[in-house]
């Protein structure tokens, strides 16, 4: 059997590879301590799983949700929450719709939004599903590079006018994934001035609103009075609320660019299970005690790594945002052989910066979820110090 043409266009998954190594590392015996991905350890709050009991005990959850866009209580506990955290006001019948996870969300809204002959305009590095779905949709990705002497913030004036002209979604995220970046309004400005000026579609990622540092609060772009007729912003219940596994995001902003997601997605998938949006609703109402747990756990663990890395040699200032240290390789390796070779001499598995594009080549990612705790990290960081002189080796 032969797939469609369509697939020949993409790689595979870049942490799909990542995943067969370290269980290949795993069967061979190895203690292997992962860092690679960030899936948070800490487990989804009890009241939340409490709340999801209940609801999985009564049967008319186990139905299609019919409403197509989400419970209608879910949808206005994602308003509430977007009011109380921004200060951003929304309708939950037109401008709220409920997603199977943002990565769901972000992938099908290129779908909806654009084909052959237009242009995805995403950050390098980024997200893989940016561009990997700007090309199954069929139109041309324009990687926008984003580098260290820049903060990691996009030049958009630098973008080829032919380009800009063509584009007609341009995506986004912070706080950063992977580096940790993070922007301020007047940043956010600037994407939603390009919009306007371009005619296109802000896309904004905010996967990781809520885990940052420093006193760093993360703005949004629907803060911005102009912005939100062409913008829709993505948030998931995933990193924040640690329901990676459950599989529940939400993605809001104007109307119209929502109900174009909602079109395509009714005809994709028939929702989330209505158990798991009456735990959302739990979760986005209720304590918001694990919002700062969070912040305190991973804080300890990038300023655990950062000593480390430092101490070793590196030169870096701790990121304010996401749950990642993103760090050069050593000198004389690329990043998959570095990350290869600290698998390989120290079992710790990190990502590559390869894998978010090429301008992630030449740098790895560190992420500050593990299980096993801060502790692990310690150790992860260890037995990097230790083995560094054999994995820098020519």
């Amino acid at each position: 059997m032969k797939p469609a043409a369509r697939l020949e266009a993409i790689p595979p998954y870049p942490f799909t590879a990542i995943a067969r190594a370290k269980m290949a590392a795993i069967a061979a015996g190895a203690d292997i301590i992962d860092l690679s991905i960030g899936d948070p350890d800490l487990g989804t709050p009890a009241h939340i799983v409490a709340a999801l009991k209940a609801a999985v005990d009564d049967k008319r959850t186990h139905r299609y949700d019919e409403t197509g866009s989400g419970l209608p209580e879910f949808r206005q506990a994602v308003a509430q929450w977007m009011q109380r955290r921004f200060g951003v006001a929304l309708n939950p019948d037109t401008e709220v719709l409920r997603l199977i996870g943002s990565k769901e969300g972000l992938a099908h809204l290129l779908w909806a939004l654009v084909g052959p002959g237009d242009v995805v305009l995403y950050p390098d590095p980024g997200y893989p599903v940016y561009r990997v779905n700007a090309a199954l949709a069929g139109a041309e990705g324009y990687p926008v590079p984003l580098t260290a002497a820049n903060g990691w913030r996009p030049d958009l004036a630098a973008i080829p006018s032919a380009i800009a002209q063509r584009a007609r979604v341009l995506l986004m995220c912070y706080p950063h994934m992977p580096t940790g970046a993070v922007i301020d309004e007047a940043g956010l400005r600037e994407m939603v001035a390009f919009a306007r000026q371009h005619d296109l579609v802000l896309a904004y990622d905010h996967a990781y609103s809520e885990i940052t540092y420093d006193g760093y609060a993360a703005p949004s772009p629907l803060q911005i009075a102009e912005a939100r007729e062409r913008t829709i912003e993505f948030h998931s219940l995933s990193k924040g609320y640690r329901m990676t596994g459950w599989r529940i995001a939400w993605a809001c902003g104007g109307a119209d660019i929502v109900a174009a997601l909602w079109k395509l997605k009714s005809n994709l998938d028939s929702g989330v299970f209505l158990a798991i949006q009456r735990a959302a609703v739990t979760a986005l109402t209720g304590p918001q005690d694990c919002l700062e747990e969070n912040r305190r756990v991973y804080g300890e663990r990038r300023d655990v790594i950062i000593a480390a890395l430092n101490a070793a040699g590196w030169k870096l200032e701790p990121p304010r945002g996401a749950m990642y240290v993103w760090a050069p390789v050593p000198k004389g390796l690329t990043s998959a052989e570095f990350c290869e070779r600290a698998l390989r001499e120290a079992a710790v598995v990190f990502t590559p910066g390869a894998a978010f594009g090429a301008q992630g080549e030449g740098w790895f990612r560190i992420a500050l979820s593990c299980v096993g705790g801060t502790e692990r990290v310690r150790e992860a960081m260890r037995r990097l110090a230790d083995t560094l002189p054999v994995i820098c080796r020519k």
